[in-house]
Parts: structure tokens; C-alpha cells; sequence
């Protein structure tokens, strides 16, 4: 599914894969609902929906590879020096995308000698964090990684950096209120999503503060899904896997200095403050290597950015309530008070920007490209 899902984006197919990972969703839902009794214990039915989502996966997509004539025809030749260039960048690139996995797998341990639930707590925060990360980050980085590649394969620098300058605008533009919403709605979110069964009131203060915790960092986190295509589509994995080697080091650093005063949110922000110092790290790299030249007038629209952020999350703050309502609230009247809240807070945020001048067609990937 993964090597079908890169063919197609590279030919700019990107609408089926983004649909792709639905089907792992439909397969869990469907196995819990219909298929758990079969199985002893119940749980082991979402083991077997990870194998029953995987070919839904597969299936969805081949139809669309035989359309464009891409299907792979097998001949294992490790002597051809396409195969040998592919394994020589795929191994640290591998390697470079494990990272962040080791240093959430070396958080979980960290957490294990703290009070009994902050694994959950901690768990259940980078659900709600990795929302947006996930949704803006892959896919602006998918987007952004076959253009560049295409416009360095063309020996044509400056399209190169305008496409980067483009995605990191946009990931400004969306990736700061976004973080700034998860700040300041943290309990509401919580509150609506998890506090039923044995999920009591101190978890949701628990999970509240690894979130915002988790929010400082968001931004950082998305920018590396942007920057490190920069790289990418150069065919220099080494630059970001060492970048990653040091932050994953720095990461750990923080983490002791960090669990002592704020417990298992300090594990969330030394991520968060980790993933930040990674994005710096590849931007500073991406300009002294003359890769990317920023564009004009960044530092008005970071003003325009940060004054719109500013009143969105004033107006969420005051209009959101306290946080006793929203732990003893019956659900149905939190979930409509949240997706209040929300489009509330996209309307104050969408206003701004327009009275500032921003226009959707500035944002354009056609007038990026």
C-alpha cells in the first residue's frame, strides 16, 4: 500500500492515497462492532482488522495503478543500479524516519516509572496533537516532496525555493492557530472526547496539561514534515538523519531535566521543544546550503499571523467557560458547545486574515508552482 500510495503521488495522484487510510478506519470499526464476539479475547478482532485494512488498502489503489500502466512487474536484480541506489538511500532514510518513533518508545519508559496512568495521559494527548500534525503535515509534506523533486531533477533553484517558501507560508497559516486552539481548548477537547467510563476528572486534568504541553511543540513538529523534503528531494538523507541523531540526544536531555518539576507533561514538552529544535536545525542547514531563500515581507506576515492567532484564542478563552462544566456536562451538550467553539474560533481567525488582506488565492499551490 505504501509503495503504491508513493507511485501515485509521484504522478501527482494524490487524492487516492489521502482517501487510502480510510479503509484501516472502516476495518476497525467494523471488526469492533461486528466481529468482536467471534474472537477470544475480543480484543485480538482489531489485530486481524490491521491484516483486513491493509488489503481494503491495496485493493483501492490498483485499480488506479493499472489505469496509469504503473503496475510493478517483479524481477528481483539487486545488480541494477537503480535497485543499489534506492537500498543505498532507503537505509538511512529508514533510519531518519525511526527517530521520532525511538524517542516516543524511550517517553513511554520514562513514564513508566511516573504515577500509575501517565503512560494514558500521555497517550491520549498525542492523539488529540497528532490530529493536525497528521492531517497538515503529511499532507503538505506529500504534496511538496514530487514537486521538488521534479524542479531539482530540472536544475531549476529558484522554483525550488519558491515551493518551500509556499509551504512553510501555509504551515504558518494554519499550523499556529491550530496549536493555539489545542492550547487553550485543551479541557473542552478532553473533557468531550474522553472523560466517560473510568476515565475520571483528574485524568482529564492530567491529559489537559500534557496537551498544551504537546502544543507548544506543534509547530515545530509540523515544519520538519516540511523541511525535511527539502532534503529529500535532493537526495541528501544524511543531512536530516543527523540533524534527528542530535535531537533525538537533546530530546533525552530534556526529558531528565524535565520529569523531575512537571512529571509526565515535561515528557510532552521536551518532545515538542525537541521537534522545534529539529526544524531549526534544517531551516538554518536548508539556508546556508542556498537551497531556500525566503521570500519578501515574512516578518509582516508572521505580524498579521500572530495578531489573528492572538484575539481568535482571546475570544475561545472567554467564550469557552469553566472547566467544571465541561468535566460534568452530559455529552451531548458538550459536543454541540465544542464544534461551536471551534467553527467560532475558525470564523474569528478567517475575519482577521481577511481584514488584514489575506486572500484564499494567495495560498494557491497553482500560483506556488
Amino acid at each position: 500500500m505504501a509503495l503504491a500510495s508513493g507511485v501515485l503521488n509521484t504522478w501527482n495522484r494524490f487524492s487516492v492515497p489521502a482517501l487510502t487510510p480510510a479503509f484501516l478506519n472502516v476495518a476497525f470499526i467494523g471488526g469492533a462492532v461486528f466481529f468482536a464476539d467471534w474472537f477470544d479475547p475480543p480484543v485480538l478482532v482489531l489485530a486481524w482488522a490491521v491484516f483486513a485494512g491493509g488489503a481494503l488498502q491495496l485493493a483501492f489503489q490498483i485499480p488506479f495503478l493499472v489505469r496509469l500502466g504503473l503496475m510493478p512487474r517483479w524481477r528481483v536484480d539487486f545488480r541494477h543500479p537503480g535497485v543499489r541506489r534506492i537500498l543505498g538511500l532507503m537505509l538511512p532514510a529508514a533510519f531518519g524516519v525511526s527517530v521520532s518513533q525511538i524517542s516516543l518508545l524511550i517517553n513511554t519508559i520514562f513514564a513508566s516509572f511516573l504515577p500509575s496512568g501517565s503512560v494514558s495521559w500521555l497517550y491520549y494527548a498525542d492523539r488529540l496533537m497528532e490530529f493536525p500534525a497528521g492531517v497538515l503535515g503529511v499532507a503538505l509534506g506529500t504534496i511538496l516532496l514530487p514537486s521538488l523533486s521534479k524542479y531539482h531533477a530540472d536544475a531549476n533553484p529558484a522554483e525550488y525555493s519558491r515551493l518551500l517558501d509556499w509551504g512553510l507560508r501555509v504551515t504558518v497559516l494554519l499550523a499556529v492557530p491550530a496549536a493555539a486552539a489545542l492550547a487553550v481548548l485543551a479541557m473542552p477537547l478532553v473533557a468531550t472526547l474522553f472523560k466517560y467510563g473510568r476515565f475520571g476528572a483528574d485524568d482529564a486534568w492530567m491529559v489537559q496539561q500534557a496537551l498544551v504541553a504537546y502544543s507548544i511543540g506543534l509547530v515545530g513538529m509540523i515544519l520538519v514534515k516540511i523541511l525535511a523534503p527539502g532534503f529529500y528531494a535532493r537526495q541528501d538523507i544524511a543531512t536530516p538523519v543527523k540533524i534527528g541523531i542530535a535531537t533525538l540526544l537533546v530530546t533525552q536531555l530534556m526529558n531528565l531535566a524535565f520529569i523531575g518539576p512537571l512529571r509526565h507533561a515535561g515528557l510532552a514538552l521536551a518532545i515538542g521543544l525537541g521537534a522545534c529544535l529539529n526544524a531549526l536545525f534544517l531551516f538554518v542547514l536548508l539556508r546556508r546550503k542556498g537551497v531556500y531563500t525566503p521570500q519578501p515581507d515574512w516578518a509582516v506576515f508572521l505580524l498579521k499571523v500572530g495578531a489573528s492567532v492572538g484575539l481568535m484564542s482571546v475570544v475561545l478563552f472567554s467564550t469557552m467557560g469553566e472547566s467544571a462544566w465541561w468535566l460534568y456536562a452530559n455529552w451531548e451538550r458538550k459536543v454541540g458547545w465544542i464544534m461551536g467553539l471551534v467553527a467560532l474560533g475558525a470564523a474569528v481567525y478567517a475575519a482577521c486574515l481577511l481584514a488584514f488582506g489575506f486572500r484564499p488565492r494567495d495560498f494557491s499551490r497553482r500560483g506556488a508552482t
